[in-house]
């Protein structure tokens, strides 16, 4: 399944207004640990194929999303649980350690 790239109006949808678990990485293109990260986040909703969604928030297209979740460093990833904040990770960080973040979140 391929990554979705939220806006305000779909982030609200399908992040806050959704049910189970959802990975959001918060990123720019100018950023290099951002475009480092880009391709495991990929991977993961691939491998997670519609179980857990998988998206990306750009801070520069979508700054009110960033601000709402005090997003001060990039990249930052945040699980949500039924629309909450469950979990978060700052910086460019192995595929394993989201795993870890969505099998707690699940259990």
């Amino acid at each position: 399944m391929a990554t979705e790239h939220f806006t305000v109006d779909s982030f609200e949808q399908e992040v806050i207004g959704g049910n189970g678990v959802a990975l959001v990485d918060f990123w720019a293109e100018w950023c290099g640990p951002c475009r480092m990260l880009g391709p495991t986040i990929d991977e993961l909703a691939d491998e997670l194929d519609g179980s857990v969604l998988v998206g990306k928030v750009n801070v520069d297209e979508q700054g009110d999303i960033a601000a709402r979740f005090n997003v001060m460093t990039i990249p930052t990833v945040i699980l949500f649980k039924d629309g909450a904040e469950f979990d978060r990770s700052v910086g460019f960080l192995p595929k394993q350690r989201f795993l870890d973040m969505i099998a707690k979140a699940q259990a």
